[in-house]
């Protein structure tokens, strides 16, 4: 009775996240139509990487049998390869500079709609991470792992933003990444603004995590 309640309930959120996510590409459709415009179009692109962590967890949480360890071996570092991208819309803000200053509340709208989106689903992502492994660790490890995740993943973010490595280039062109990040963890303070968006970006999704937590143990 249990697990039928759970799947009911993904499948009812799978098809509302489904709907916010047609909501978004209508949102860069009209602005295509009405400025002959696309440049915003790459923010489907990214919201698509978005739901790909949260499919990972939510075939987990369908299907129970695929949560043994063998199978959390294989799936978590893929998990963890792609978790960034659901955060990494939240910086695609910075492209409102070169928005038309008449249809920048437009924009802003559009672009905070698809980060909010990504950052929804990397959240319930993130939850169904923490309940999956609070059937093998202790939960004061697991608030350990959780809190490294969000830092890790704004060290992606920042590999993203401004270094413009993605989560296939770990595949494509290992060596070259190793290589950046290497440099960055030897020479810390050659990179003062990595560490600087790594621990501004990871103490926010922390706030945002435990936040909602807190909330959910109130309710």
């Amino acid at each position: 009775m249990i697990k039928k309640l759970i799947k009911t309930r993904r499948v009812s959120l799978s098809i509302f996240l489904f709907f916010v996510a047609i909501f978004c590409l209508a949102l860069t459709v009209f602005r295509q139509n009405r400025m002959n415009d696309s440049m915003y179009f790459f923010l489907n692109w990214n919201l698509f990487l978005a739901f790909i962590p949260w499919a990972l967890t939510s075939i987990m949480v369908l299907f129970p049998k695929t949560q043994k360890p063998y199978v959390l071996i294989l799936l978590f570092p893929i998990w963890l390869l792609f978790f960034p991208n659901t955060i990494y819309i939240l910086t695609d803000i910075i492209h409102l500079r070169f928005t038309n200053y008449r249809i920048i509340w437009y924009d802003l709208f559009m672009v905070l709609s698809f980060a909010s989106t990504g950052l929804l689903l990397g959240l319930i992502s993130l939850f169904d991470v923490k309940k999956i492994l609070s059937k093998y660790f202790n939960p004061k490890l697991i608030n350990l792992v959780m809190i490294a995740i969000m830092f890790l993943s704004s060290f992606g973010v920042y590999l993203g933003r401004f270094l413009r490595w993605n989560s296939w280039d770990i595949v494509n062109n290992p060596f070259s990444m190793i290589y950046d990040i290497a440099h960055i963890i030897i020479f810390p303070f050659k990179h003062q603004t990595t560490w600087m968006v790594t621990i501004l970006l990871g103490v926010l999704l922390n706030i945002i995590f435990w936040t909602i937590k807190l909330i959910k143990d109130e309710s």
